[in-house]
């Protein structure tokens, strides 16, 4: 029996975004579709909306992976595909399987020889190293750095010896209500030539770029509390 293509389809990254977010094809998409596999089924359902789903929400199927227990079975999820039919993977925000668990489905469909087609969209590591003007052939997305304050500090000293020693831009992140901190940990305990980029709530409409040295940074004062936000380091 023929199966389904696994369809990984992009969500935008910021209110009021959808019309930066959404390509044709991608609309087309969701249109001949109507079962999803998806983090955050409430954000998911908001997204289809907007991007002019005209199927009735009340005639989709929903499977929640944001539920799903790592050592749970993911055979309901591949139920559909297995049988033929066409699904679509949703993170909460941006691409799936990129810093997102929609990766584990993504594996698992290429183990269950199912195709998988990544659509166009949003994802805010690389629109942020686009527009950090670091070296975007060598660079690594760390994710989280620690929470304990010692070992936060002692990680981006890490990192920035990493940049300076392989010119390789350093990416990560933390939890928004958290960035204030983590942002003055950087400024205050690295050197003040070494680069930093800020890239906050990227296509929102108040979205805020800006690289400069962290001497420049030490001299003015920005509020990152509560606002998804990308820091990259780079010597």
């Amino acid at each position: 029996m023929k199966k389904g293509v696994l369809f990984l389809i992009p969500v935008p990254l910021a209110e009021n975004a959808s019309a930066k977010s959404f390509t044709p094809y991608l609309i087309d998409t969701i249109n001949a579709i109507d079962t999803y596999i998806v983090e955050n089924e409430k954000t998911a359902r908001k997204s289809l909306k907007e991007a002019g789903l005209k199927i009735p929400q009340s005639d989709l199927t929903i499977h929640d992976y944001g539920k799903h227990k790592r050592n749970d079975s993911m055979v309901p999820y591949f139920k559909e595909l297995m049988t033929g039919k066409d699904v679509g993977l949703m993170s909460e925000a941006g691409c799936p399987g990129v810093a997102d668990p929609g990766a584990e489905i993504v594996s698992e469909a290429h183990k269950r020889g199912i195709k998988v087609v990544p659509l166009v969209g949003p994802n805010s590591l690389l629109l942020a190293l686009m527009s950090s003007g670091f070296n975007g052939q060598s660079f690594t997305f760390h994710g989280y750095l620690p929470i304990d304050k010692v070992e936060r500090v002692k990680k981006i000293k890490e990192l920035e010896q990493l940049a300076e020693k392989k010119k390789q831009t350093q990416l990560f992140i933390e939890t928004p209500f958290r960035n204030n901190h983590l942002y003055e940990d950087i400024i205050k305990n690295t050197a003040a030539q070494t680069l930093l980029c800020i890239a906050c709530n990227i296509t929102g409409e108040d979205e805020f770029i800006r690289t400069q040295t962290v001497g420049q940074w030490r001299q003015e004062k920005i509020d990152l509390h509560k606002k998804p936000t990308i820091f990259l380091i780079y010597r």
